[in-house]
């Protein structure tokens, strides 16, 4: 196994467990936690796509990444407004 599959297995793991927390009441899916997990998760996919590129993955995991930023400057933006 390579680092970048290592990478990218923990990045699964991440986003599994983050969907897990969310589907079971455990985390909620707007806050900084589930939000954070969710897009270290999908740039730790990212990564390993890098070694072996898949366009499909690439774009799924972007968006996850994209959506899960926007969510966190959300909070940010909203922490900032007071």
């Amino acid at each position: 196994m390579t680092w970048t599959d290592a990478a990218g297995l923990l990045g699964v793991v991440l986003i599994l467990i983050a969907y897990a927390g969310a589907a079971l009441g455990r985390l909620d899916p707007k806050r900084a936690a589930s939000l954070a997990a969710n897009f270290a998760g999908a740039s730790l996919i990212l990564l390993s796509l890098a070694h072996a590129f898949n366009l499909s993955a690439v774009a799924m995991e972007g968006a996850w990444a994209l959506v899960s930023l926007a969510g966190l400057a959300r909070l940010g933006w909203k922490r900032l407004r007071g």
